[in-house]
């Protein structure tokens, strides 16, 4: 289908609202990916929290979105009289706001554990939890709706192209300046207490053209929304979650996004580990490889976009995923540099730059993967539930924590690990570059392989969907 013939029955979004959107989209994954990923580390070296209650606390965790995150979405996914006026997801998005960011800086507030800890593993329970519920209503709104904002091809590819730019701009210059605050004291709350507050700051600063540019919803898009929520055979949370699931290619792109947010995890949970305690450099040593692997994320954007253009969603995502997952073995070499070289931030900085050059691919397909598989079981609803899609999404990305947490205590207390020792033993070393490095090397490979194969929402198969759509009057 050509761009022409994909058009012609749409507005195409406005590069403004495609930018805007782009700011929320930088919100939610710093919180998530780098916001959250020095938890682990904080509360093991900083609070005092043992091993054990540490893996408790994300058991704990995990059960609680197995409702929470599907469940808020089903709830807030309709038609409201207040929110009839002003759109289905934007005033989720705006209302939650405010909350979300209060409650990122509490989980750094956490009371030093005494005794046997319990103090601080309710603490973190608690607020982790209530950070959560505000999160998972603003995120589930906010990718709920890029789906219907930008619904043809053409536009989920320029959209994303434009915001994985401005999201790997805007993430490493919040890692060097995070890695600068940190640096002050590494095992030290101040510091983390301190860059919370800057971090929730900025980004504020950054929910203004979010609001005020990408989550508008027209006329038009407020109507569909009521119309067929009303018109539609009402469906319970389980049923909408059962159709969900019993479609094929949203278990893939499920199963797809699982993958990438555990191994991301596992990587960006490691990176204290590995500069403290397998350099021996110091997480300073970060500043450098972080601003030169803007430069491959970068100015990879218009190679993806021209190998989307000329294959498809799946062929993009598929060997994206496959050279992302290569590109994290060579990190395992850095077992044999001697511990504080300098030829660990050299090192470190050429397989990143490598690195980054393939997750840039991975990460533009993201949503419109995502979107696809929305509309797809849209057409079996009748009716669009695409904030109870993407907490079903979140459901099992928080299965990722989960992974990650359980993946920690095992190498750590089985390869010994000391809390705030100045080295470790060379067993602790190689399993933290195991956790951090091989298992996420394995995990997109293996995935690669999966969604090649098996996603099938491609080609004739697409086409007959977007017409599908059309005539239900879905878009």
């Amino acid at each position: 289908m050509s761009k022409k013939e994909e058009l012609s029955e749409w507005k195409i979004a406005p590069t403004k609202k495609m930018a805007g959107y782009g700011f929320g989209y930088i919100i939610v994954n710093y919180l998530l990916l780098y916001g959250l990923s020095s938890m682990d580390f904080f509360y093991r070296n900083v609070i005092g929290l043992s091993a054990e209650l540490i893996l408790a606390a994300m058991i704990i965790f995990a059960i609680w979105n197995m409702i929470n995150d599907p469940l808020l979405g089903f709830l807030t996914d309709r038609p409201m009289k207040w929110t009839k006026k002003r759109g289905l997801r934007a005033p989720w998005v705006v209302l939650m706001t405010a909350p979300m960011l209060i409650f990122f800086i509490l989980i750094w507030t956490a009371p030093v554990a005494t005794g046997d800890g319990m103090n601080s593993l309710i603490y973190l329970l608690v607020i982790v939890s209530l950070f959560d519920s505000f999160f998972s209503i603003y995120n589930g709104h906010l990718y709920g709706g890029y789906t219907n904002q930008f619904p043809s091809k053409f536009e989920r590819r320029k959209s994303f192209m434009l915001m994985t730019v401005m999201l790997f701009i805007t993430l490493i210059v919040l890692q060097v300046v995070q890695s600068l605050i940190l640096e002050a004291g590494e095992i030290e709350q101040q510091p983390y207490i301190t860059n919370s507050i800057v971090m929730v700051i900025i980004l504020a600063i950054f929910t203004v053209p979010t609001i005020k540019f990408g989550i508008g919803e027209s006329e038009e898009m407020k109507s569909m929304f009521i119309e067929k929520y009303e018109s539609a055979e009402k469906a319970s949370f389980m049923e909408v979650v059962k159709t969900a699931l019993k479609t094929k290619n949203f278990r893939i792109s499920l199963l797809g996004y699982t993958i990438q947010v555990t191994a991301t995890t596992l990587w960006n949970a490691a990176q204290l580990y590995f500069f403290n305690d397998v350099y021996g450099i110091g997480i300073g040593a970060q500043r450098i490889p972080l601003l030169l692997s803007i430069i491959a994320a970068i100015a990879s954007i218009p190679f993806w976009s021209n190998f989307t253009r000329k294959g498809n969603f799946k062929r993009t995502y598929w060997v994206a995923f496959l050279l992302h997952g290569i590109a994290y073995l060579p990190f395992m070499a850095m077992l044999a540099i001697p511990y504080g070289s300098g030829t660990l931030t050299i090192m470190h900085t050429v397989f990143l730059f490598i690195n980054n050059i393939f997750f840039a691919g991975e990460v533009t397909m993201l949503m419109p993967v995502a979107a696809d598989t929305y509309d797809e079981v849209a057409i079996k609803l009748g009716k669009r539930a695409d904030a109870t899609f993407v907490g079903i999404r979140s459901f099992f990305f928080r299965i990722a924590f989960l992974v990650q947490a359980l993946v920690f205590f095992i190498v750590l207390t089985s390869t010994g690990y000391v809390p705030a020792a100045l080295t470790q033993s060379e067993p602790t070393k190689v399993g933290i570059m195991v956790m951090g490095a091989l298992i996420p090397s394995i995990l997109f490979i293996v995935m690669s392989q999966i969604f090649r194969k098996y996603y099938t929402l491609e080609g004739k198969e697409k086409d007959d969907m977007i017409k599908a759509l059309k005539e239900a009057g879905l878009y």
